[in-house]
Formats: C-alpha cells, sequence, structure tokens
C-alpha cells in the first residue's frame, strides 16, 4: 500500500543542515534498498512556483510566491508499507531526523494513503487504512 509523506513548515524556509542531510540521505538510502522508496524530493521556494486555480467557474494562473500561504511543503515521499501503523512509525523515525539535526525547526510530516480503484471502477480504502 502506498503512502505520501508532505512535510509542511510555517516558519520562514531555511536549508537543510549538513547533518541533516546526511541523515535523510541514509534513511533514503536504506528504504530505497528494502525497496519500499519509491520516490523523494525536496520542493523549491514559492516564487518558484505557480497555482492554478478555478475561482467562480474561471481558470486563473498565479505566479508565486503566494502571500496567502501559511504553511508551505517543503518536501515529499511515497513509500510502499504494509499498514499505517507501519507508514506512521516510518514518518516518526523520519521527523526525529529533524528534531536531532535541526534544532528548533517545527513543521508537520503528513501521512496520507493514496486511493486504489476497485474492479468496479470506484475509488476504495484499503482497511489496513481505515482500521
Amino acid at each position: 500500500m502506498r503512502f505520501m509523506y508532505i512535510v509542511t513548515s510555517s516558519q520562514p524556509p531555511r536549508p537543510p543542515t549538513p547533518a541533516l542531510m546526511d541523515a535523510m540521505g541514509k534513511l533514503a538510502d536504506r528504504e530505497l534498498k528494502a525497496g519500499r522508496m519509491i520516490d523523494n524530493g525536496g520542493l523549491m521556494p514559492l516564487v518558484t512556483g505557480a497555482q492554478v486555480r478555478i475561482t467562480d467557474g474561471k481558470l486563473a494562473v498565479i505566479d508565486g510566491p503566494f502571500v496567502e500561504a501559511k504553511e508551505v511543503i517543503g518536501g515529499y515521499a511515497i513509500i510502499e508499507h504494509r499498514t499505517k501503523e507501519e507508514a506512521v512509525a516510518a514518518a516518526v523515525e523520519f521527523m526525529q531526523l529533524h528534531k536531532d539535526h535541526m534544532p528548533g525547526w517545527e513543521g508537520t510530516c503528513e501521512v496520507r494513503a493514496f486511493a486504489t480503484m476497485g474492479e468496479d471502477g470506484a475509488c476504495q480504502v484499503d482497511a489496513r487504512v481505515s482500521a
């Protein structure tokens, strides 16, 4: 079952310390070798992005930065785990690296399961996620 980890922070962006980069690299290498990590990456600052919105039935493209952003997504990972509990435990390990190597940093790692399609074409939730 695939999960996405979405890392956000409401603090002004700052680059990870070399120690954190090293620790995250070792963790990512372990997860890749175990066949659990499918993809991961850090995201560039909001100024480099754009939003495509629909408001009142009209499409609009807004270039970054986005004034209303209260939390910024700094990175993501897509990981394969057997259960939600296993996915949460891995997210705790990942966030512990931040606590250990970037004192004072505050953020969130949201753990979200990917939706799957049933044989009837309907979106379904895996029982291992909703339990």
